[in-house]
């Protein structure tokens, strides 16, 4: 039995990419090795056994912190009939969550009338349904080394890259060159709000028939 370490579990509106203004279920998973300088969840990165506390605790919560604890399949399942949420999307994050096998958990889901998606760096195998919505959010040069997988980019539904500097776009056209990814819908989104990242993107998203993603969420002020 697959025990998933989760650190966040929450109902909120997907303030990304295509599901944009979805009502949804996240589900955030502990660690990631890829080491991205811009990342606003740091506190999932690292799994240090003094941080496994209680499904209760992390539930609990109020902050982020490091904390995480394993749950089953039944376990979350159990919980999110439990709450009450009314979502019927599951996004799966992290942390990189592709760093486990998603697939029983997808599975679950979809059998009783969810949608799923993941968020991924494509650094890892996408392990995932057949009906799961990938998003790959390709993370290029990183400190952690990884490269990005052929497999990930081709499974991908969407591409969804950051973006603050002309150096970012040429990254991500060369990455689509490589993998020879001409069909995939590829959203722009701007790092940290910053004006000179948005006007970057949307002058990209313009020139190339792109699309931009505005991470709705942190202008509302909401998860």
């Amino acid at each position: 039995m697959i025990l998933y370490k989760i650190n966040e579990l929450f109902e909120t509106i997907q303030g990304e990419g295509s599901f944009t203004g979805q009502p949804s279920i996240f589900i955030r998973l502990q660690g990631c090795p890829v080491a991205c300088a811009w990342c606003d969840t740091k506190h999932t990165w690292d799994i240090a056994l003094s941080d496994e506390v209680s499904p209760d605790a992390v539930l609990a919560k109020s902050q982020e912190t490091s904390q995480w604890a394993n749950f089953s399949v039944a376990n979350i399942l159990s919980l999110i009939a439990e709450r009450g949420y009314q979502a019927k999307h599951i996004v799966l994050t992290g942390g990189e969550p592709c760093m486990v096998d998603l697939t029983p958990l997808c599975n679950a889901f979809e059998q009783l009338g969810y949608t799923t998606q993941v968020e991924t760096s494509g650094t890892f195998e996408v392990k995932v349904s057949s009906k799961c919505w990938v998003t790959v959010s390709p993370k290029i040069n990183m400190r952690g080394g990884y490269a990005i997988l052929h497999s990930a980019m081709h499974r991908a539904n969407e591409i969804k890259h950051p973006v603050a500097t002309e150096q970012h776009v040429d990254d991500l056209k060369a990455l689509l060159a490589e993998h020879r990814i001409t069909n995939t819908p590829i959203y722009l989104q701007p790092i940290s709000q910053k004006a000179r990242a948005t006007e970057l993107a949307i002058e990209t998203c313009i020139a190339n028939n792109w699309r931009l993603s505005v991470q709705v969420h942190k202008y509302l002020g909401i998860e």
